[in-house]
């Protein structure tokens, strides 16, 4: 007994080395120092020439820059040419003649005065300055998709690397303790603790090979382009921390540059001069005209002798009544500018809350990404304390499969904590109103590229040998 006893310890620690050698997350295989890497800033460049939500906004934004130049264009002098050429054919009881006559005119006219049309003027303005604003806060939005998309993916592959090498772990397991069982040395219970365990590990692993695939798709939707090339990952020497500024500075930004706030406020502009706009039906115009023409038409379509006419004109259109239209409208006008403020006033509350929201967040998140490096190392202490206490015949082979479980949970949650924390980051400076380029020009110099995934390897095998 006392052989077989000894037998059992060094194969059931031959079986624990072998584990731990197979549980190591596998990293993609690298050709070269050199292959190429898409990280956070490459995707937003693309996505700044190929995302359909982005493009279109600019030229939105653009169209309204057209459309104020046309607004704008009604207040300058309108310069028209008329001209006419006859070709007349006219008989009567005694006579028949054919002959041509012509005449030319030029005519410049400028309003002195047209409420309505200054106020359109201004009107377009507006719509200009809320379409650039509505283009910004379409790209802020946009980044921040891409972010989440982004570590979506990296979510998806850390996922897929740790089934697998948990299963290949597992696997290798369960054929040590098959043959420990055919010899009498293993309990039956492991045996099949063991069986049930790869047989879930491997319909995980199917949809998380799935799932890499849906977000490398949302990934690809944003680009333009199928995403097959290795995502560069986060670092392990970088320190992630919380927003060094106060909460109230972070408001006080958010409510001075957020664009879809910003947006608002031009549409409130908007609607303010389509009221002064409408009013302006009730006002008089004043325009001055100057003309010139010359002509060899006389009455009747004859033939006269060529005269050349300049004149000057102020012309004075007073409205009187319109059966009550102008009116009607302007009361429209002045409740849809109602409307207006009730929406600005939602989007301020708005700002405040997402940004709110989004920086305890970020603080809560950097505590939680430290409380879970402490459950890590010690779900690796405990690991390690599992397989001593198994050569010892106090824990049997599951508890220490568990207790690697666990410690492959405890690195899914390190990483989805660090996702969490980078896209609550961008979130934060969406509503804050920062560029989106320097928001994720400050979260890639994170990114460590294929290497990052190497040093992940190393730090957990260095783990292991401790």
């Amino acid at each position: 007994m006392i052989v077989l006893r000894f037998l059992s310890v060094v194969v059931v620690l031959g079986l624990v080395t072998l584990h731990v050698d197979a549980a190591q997350p596998v990293a993609p295989q690298v050709t070269s120092a050199s292959a190429y890497t898409a990280d956070l800033m490459a995707l937003f460049r693309e996505s700044r020439l190929e995302d359909p939500r982005i493009l279109a906004s600019y030229l939105r934004a653009r169209s309204a820059r057209e459309q104020e130049r046309e607004a704008f264009g009604t207040l300058l002098p309108q310069v028209s040419v008329d001209t006419s050429s006859n070709r007349i054919l006219r008989k009567d009881e005694n006579t028949r003649e054919i002959y041509d006559n012509s005449s030319y005119s030029l005519n410049v006219t400028q309003y002195l005065y047209n409420k309505s049309a200054w106020e359109r003027y201004q009107k377009a303005k507006s719509a200009t300055l809320q379409k650039a604003s509505q283009a910004e806060d379409t790209q802020a939005e946009a980044t921040v998709d891409l972010a989440k998309r982004y570590f979506q993916a990296l979510s998806a592959d850390d996922e897929l690397e740790l089934l697998m090498a948990e299963r290949r772990a597992t696997q290798n397991s369960l054929d040590r303790v098959t043959v420990m069982y055919d010899k009498q040395m293993a309990m039956v219970t492991d045996l099949l603790d063991l069986k049930a365990r790869v047989d879930l590990l491997a319909a995980q692993e199917v949809e998380a090979r799935n799932q890499v695939r849906v977000t490398r798709a949302a990934l690809s939707e944003i680009v333009g382009r199928p995403i097959t090339e290795p995502l560069s990952r986060i670092r392990n020497d970088i320190a992630l921390q919380a927003p060094d500024k106060p909460l109230e500075t972070w408001i006080v930004e958010a409510m001075d540059s957020n664009p879809r706030l910003k947006a608002r406020e031009n549409q409130l502009e908007v609607a303010n001069a389509a009221v002064r706009e409408g009013k302006g039906g009730h006002y008089p115009s004043l325009t001055f005209t100057l003309g010139t023409q010359r002509s060899d038409v006389g009455y009747d379509n004859t033939v006269s002798p060529r005269s050349d006419s300049y004149v000057a004109t102020i012309g004075l259109k007073v409205p009187i009544y319109s059966g009550g239209s102008t009116s009607a409208r302007v009361r429209g006008l002045y409740d849809e500018q109602l409307a207006v403020e009730q929406e600005v006033e939602e989007v301020r509350r708005q700002v405040v809350k997402e940004t709110t929201n989004s920086y305890l967040t970020s603080v809560s998140s950097v505590e939680k990404i430290r409380a879970n490096k402490t459950a890590l190392s010690s779900a690796e202490q405990s690991s390690i304390a599992s397989q001593k206490a198994f050569t010892y015949g106090v824990k049997n082979s599951v508890d220490v499969l568990t207790a690697v479980q666990a410690e492959f949970k405890a690195r899914r949650d390190l990483l989805k904590a660090q996702y969490d924390f980078i896209t609550n980051l961008f979130i934060l400076n969406r509503w804050a109103g920062k560029l989106p380029e320097e928001s994720v020009d400050s979260v890639n110099v994170w990114l460590g590229g294929v290497d990052a995934v190497a040093q992940q390897s190393a730090s957990i095998d260095s783990s292991k040998k401790r």
